[in-house]
């Protein structure tokens, strides 16, 4: 048994080996062909076929088998390379990986990859109320089926004995294998059908405005199995003349809240240590809101400059080692302005 964990932040390296070699077929070329694996005798077509080679560290083969992922990128860029085709992900995109996708992320360019990873126990959609009883999305919703970009063709790659780590669940709970394939799983002409990963930049999300301060489900980009992620952009803020563009202050009923803080400058948390990559958690029926002084300074704005990415669950939620060693007590305390009593 192995540990599938993977990293959430990766340093492009300066120098390393190539990986096997993957040759990206144009997706004109596909065209008749169903998923299935390319016979040992079929034609490679190597006169059609990009080759494409990169001097980067050899990743490791993933794939979870407990349920579908988001992973948020908020710096630097990556090749995510599946059994499907190539994402090209970027600062600002959300990479949907479905259930059970062998892939691996490939670091690009000079910059470090830092990524907020969500992951489901089942399968991730956009909200039911963004979609037609047909499933196609409404006019009203806040993004479209443009706005979702999928791989841009297969990878075609070769490789015999290759290790592929893999998350699943036994009796026993959560474990990883390391499982060994006589051929490399990109080996692949081809699929159909409507169930693949893909990117949706944060920044094509239309945020819906009113002139009253609009509740949290405005902000929604996706529903899980007990859980939805929000995302909170730069936008145009409540413009009744009387209005508060800052949150009121609210304990949530039916779920924990946790914020990520990827951009901006978040407003209606100054003067509690909030910065750019801070991660906050607000346990259900524990009240929070604005620091004090931000009712105050928001009056009369127009316009919020923020990007946060926010995860409502609905079950508790438990915090993890790294979690615990990252905390900062401090951070209860800046709403009453001084520390708790000795």
């Amino acid at each position: 048994m192995g540990d599938p964990r993977r990293r959430d932040r990766a340093e492009p390296p300066a120098e390393a080996a190539p990986p096997q070699a993957a040759r990206a077929v144009p997706e004109a070329d596909l065209a008749g062909h169903r998923r299935r694996h390319r016979p040992a005798a079929r034609p490679r077509q190597r006169r059609r076929a990009a080759v494409v080679r990169r001097r980067v560290r050899h990743l490791p083969l993933y794939r979870n088998a407990t349920g579908d992922e988001i992973v948020y990128v908020e710096s630097g860029t990556a090749t995510v390379e599946t059994v499907f085709g190539a994402l090209e992900a970027k600062e600002g995109d959300y990479v949907v990986i479905p259930t059970s996708t062998t892939h691996r992320w490939i670091p690009t360019g000079d910059q470090p990859l830092r990524a907020y990873v969500i992951e489901a126990v089942g399968h991730i959609a956009p909200p039911k109320r963004y979609l037609s009883r047909f499933g196609q999305f409404l006019e009203n919703a806040p993004y479209c089926e443009r706005d979702l970009h999928g791989p841009g063709g297969v990878l075609l790659a070769d490789g015999t004995d290759v290790e592929v780590l893999v998350k699943h669940r036994t009796s026993a709970g959560l474990v990883g294998s390391r499982v060994t394939y006589a051929r490399h799983p990109f080996d692949v002409v081809g699929w159909d059908g409507c169930l693949y990963p893909f990117t949706f930049s944060v920044h094509d999300f239309e945020p819906i405005t009113g002139r009253v301060h609009q509740p949290p489900p405005v902000h929604q980009v996706f529903e899980g199995h007990n859980f939805v992620v929000c995302n909170f952009v730069p936008r145009k803020v409540d413009y009744h003349p009387l209005s508060i563009p800052v949150p009121y202050y609210h304990s949530n009923v039916d779920s924990d809240e946790i914020m990520f803080y990827c951009g901006g400058d978040y407003e209606a948390r100054k003067g509690s240590g909030i910065g750019q990559g801070s991660v906050s958690v607000h346990p259900g029926g524990h009240a929070h809101g604005p620091q004090p002084g931000a009712y105050e300074r928001s009056i009369g704005a127009e316009f919020f400059d923020e990007l946060a990415v926010m995860v409502d669950t609905f079950r508790p939620l438990e915090l993890g080692e790294g979690g615990q060693a990252c905390e900062d007590p401090g951070y209860a305390w800046t709403w009453a302005g001084r520390g708790p009593a000795s």
